[in-house]
């Protein structure tokens, strides 16, 4: 028997190391780490990770130190899928390294951001963060001699792409081939994108409550929320302030973790695959919740984006972040020369060879690297007289 806190054998269903399909640019194997370790250490490591810290959740990152932000989320995303990776028999690694790279090709301003730069890059091939993420990893981070990129393992790419669209699923090769055959990634890559979900919803319910835009009598309406509130309640009837909170949101999280691998584990036993390859096979993924779990989770999810995300107080923030995100964009696209040294030498070469396309992209790339303040202090370079260049 497995003792506690240690990684259990790997399920035959799982990824495995030794079976990886490899890296776009061969290697020598590490030394003294496995193949997943070594991409999950380049991820850390990688300077868009660091970006993280100061990219938008939900709250701009000068609004409070406590709020989530890219970084803090993509760390509690990875905390609850390592849980359930050990207990399905998964690798727990590689499901790390998935989570921890998810958000690396996000906009600052969180979804407003990425949603200004879709539409000023309409005409030039559209933009979407997760593929971004993608672009990242393989071409964007500078960081060794041999190859551009990360040169991350197939399984924790396929894991980062979440979504893709059949015009650019036919650019990706291998990595593409899921998405214009509908079939699935592997149960790491699947688990990855739940706990995602899971994540958000339950930290934008502390978040939100902590700047007072949503309040505890409405969330006790929600089933998710209402049942482990009343448990608090009960069981530590003198319990007052962030406690009671952290108390509900624990259980609130504890319940949907459970319930995950209770249906998950039975999920898997039913398909019985008999490897990744066999995963990948399936018509519909295997890592889910129970019907009535994700009932609840939906109804928690339309109740933040009615109350949370739609709330007066966010929306002007992210009206704002939409200008600065166009304003950006439509100033640099017009004159590249404003760009830092190495971006304009590299829209320069981009719109040699793929017209003012290619340099669209580039132009994207540096906004999007962005964090927020940064993005805020060279909206005020560029557009506030008094400010210095």
């Amino acid at each position: 028997m497995t003792s506690v806190g240690t990684q259990p054998a790997l399920a035959p269903y799982a990824a495995d190391d030794s079976r990886s399909r490899g890296r776009v640019h061969p290697e020598a194997p590490p030394e003294w780490r496995g193949e997943f370790q070594r991409d999950r250490d380049r991820i850390i490591h990688s300077n868009a990770f660091r970006r993280l810290v100061y990219k938008t959740q939900v709250f701009v990152n000068h609004e409070g130190d406590l709020y989530r932000t890219r970084v803090t989320h993509s760390m509690e995303v990875a905390q609850i899928a390592r849980t359930i990776a050990r207990a399905l028999g998964l690798h727990e690694t590689l499901t790390e390294a998935i989570c921890l790279a998810h958000d690396l090709g996000h906009t600052p301003f969180g979804h407003a951001g990425q949603d200004a730069l879709n539409e000023c890059m309409r005409e030039y091939g559209g933009f979407e963060h997760n593929l971004q993420s993608l672009r990242v990893v393989d071409l964007l981070e500078e960081r060794y001699a041999e190859f551009p990129g990360l040169n991350l393992c197939f399984e924790t790419r396929e894991g980062i792409l979440k979504h893709c669209s059949a015009a650019n699923a036919r650019t990706l090769g291998a990595l593409g081939e899921r998405f214009l055959q509908r079939r699935q990634p592997g149960l790491e890559a699947q688990l990855a994108n739940l706990a995602d979900a899971i994540a958000y919803n339950n930290h934008d319910v502390d978040d939100g409550l902590r700047a007072g835009l949503i309040e505890t009598e409405a969330l006790c309406e929600l089933a998710l929320f209402g049942r482990a509130h009343a448990e608090v309640r009960r069981q530590y009837p003198q319990l007052t302030g962030r406690r009671v909170i952290h108390e509900t949101i624990r259980r609130m999280i504890n319940r949907v973790v459970a319930d995950v691998i209770t249906t998950s584990a039975a999920q898997i036993a039913a398909a019985a695959p008999r490897d990744i390859d066999a995963v990948r096979e399936l018509p519909r993924p295997l890592v889910t919740m129970s019907e009535a779990v994700h009932a609840e989770h939906q109804e928690l999810k339309r109740f933040l984006n009615e109350a949370l995300y739609r709330h007066y107080r966010v929306l002007r923030m992210t009206n704002k972040a939409r200008r600065v995100l166009k304003e950006l964009f439509a100033v640099l696209l017009e004159d590249p020369d404003l760009l830092p040294g190495e971006h304009r030498a590299a829209a320069a070469q981009a719109e040699q060879s793929g017209g003012k396309a290619a340099r669209a992209r580039v132009v994207a790339d540096y906004v999007a690297g962005m964090t927020d303040r940064y993005a805020i202090v060279e909206h005020r370079r560029l557009f506030n007289p008094d400010a210095r260049s």
